[in-house]
């Protein structure tokens, strides 16, 4: 193993893992490796875990105070990103993709065009079903978001654009122009970004993250973030998300929200917190692992897998893996998962430019990465 990572983070017990009774770790026969849903192998930010069991030994499990949640998302936005929040425009929610649902439906009308940039998060085809809008699809241009058909979907009337950034599954970061350009012309058009930023603090070595708040006055009048410690700290089952404003029109949206949409869980705010205010030295060490997993993978695939493409994902922990010259169909997936006994996300669920893709979990620990490859090499000799 490299110096300077974390063993904690990198010597993970496959049997430990197993024992856990997530979704990832329930769902398969145990002789498949799961290796799909968005959610890390890594224990808990020390600090995270002490503040959780404090709250269970004094019984604490009651409402959750959003001005302290408020308060500590102000104070991680400023430290890690440079980015001035009002605690006061900072409001709890269960989680990104039920904000997002409860804010589309108070912008938009039934029927009003939205856009998403496909491939990706699938979820987002369930939002914009639910607020009883139409998809409007703008795939990425390779990985990267394609800012004229953007303005050009705002142009022909489309209400929103639902904003991955970071992106799932490319791994992508807008940069500063294209976040202006973006902001620009949703003003122009009279449309909203709602930008999903869950997965910001997870930018890579190498990356500048830019939060859509503090591009321009324009991005701050039609812009609402989405934010949450959920997948940094991986608190996913501990509801608690954070819907950010930066201006009078935008914080009027957010009281038209109803109390549903409004409200977290105690636990979530107290891991949240936590995370926020003491996490940062553990989140420093899973960028160090994530950005060696991500290398490995790409020597791993150059050395046995050539044909597979990959660029490797300049935020988060997820790999988009191109399979289609390998001939495995349009879910490469489930011959992998039949033969290889690696369970990936299917490329064709992110959307229709998604076929003869797959998703690949990098967080977790090298040996588990050089695990998935060797599965994945198991399938291709087996077909």
């Amino acid at each position: 193993m490299p110096p300077g990572l974390d063993p904690a983070l990198t010597e993970l017990s496959l049997a430990r893992l197993r024992g856990r009774r997530s979704v990832k770790w329930s769902r398969y026969p145990e002789d498949v490796l799961p290796a799909w849903v968005a959610e890390m192998d890594f224990p808990l930010a020390p600090p995270v875990k002490r503040a959780l069991l404090e709250a269970i030994d004094r019984d604490d499990t009651g409402y959750p105070d959003p001005v302290e949640l408020g308060d500590a998302f102000a104070e991680f936005a400023l430290r890690r990103h440079g980015w001035t929040v009002d605690p006061a425009a900072v409001s709890p929610s269960p989680d990104v993709v039920g904000a997002l649902t409860a804010v589309l439906k108070v912008i938009a009308e039934p029927g009003d065009p939205v856009v998403i940039n496909t491939p990706v998060y699938h979820p987002f085809f369930a939002v914009v079903e639910q607020a009883d809008c139409t998809l409007v699809e703008v795939p990425l241009a390779g990985t990267e978001l394609d800012v004229e058909d953007i303005e050009g979907a705002f142009a022909d009337g489309a209400k929103a654009l639902i904003l991955c950034s970071p992106h799932n599954p490319a791994g992508s970061v807008p940069s500063r122009e294209q976040l202006e350009a973006i902001a620009e012309s949703a003003a122009r058009h009279g449309a909203w970004v709602l930008a999903d930023e869950i997965h910001a603090p997870l930018t890579l070595p190498g990356t500048e993250y830019v939060p859509f708040l503090t591009v321009s006055e324009a991005a701050r009048r039609r812009g609402i973030a989405f934010w949450s410690a959920s997948k940094a700290f991986n608190l996913a089952g501990l509801r608690c998300a954070e819907i950010v404003t930066a201006s009078a029109e935008t914080a009027a949206v957010v009281e038209r929200l109803p109390v549903s949409a409004t409200h977290c869980g105690h636990l979530g705010a107290i891991g949240s917190i936590a995370a926020f205010h003491e996490g940062g030295a553990w989140l420093e060490n899973v960028h160090a692992v994530l950005d060696h997993n991500r290398n490995l993978l790409g020597q791993l695939l150059a050395e046995r897998l050539p044909e597979v493409g990959y660029t490797p994902p300049r935020a988060g922990y997820l790999a988009w893996l191109d399979f289609r010259g390998l001939g495995l169909g349009p879910d490469p997936s489930q011959p992998i998962l039949e033969r290889g006994r690696l369970a990936l996300s299917p490329g064709p669920q992110f959307g229709p430019q998604g076929g003869g893709f797959a998703r690949l979990n990098l967080g977790t620990s090298p040996a588990l990465v050089e695990e998935a490859v060797a599965r994945v090499c198991r399938a291709l000799s087996r077909a």
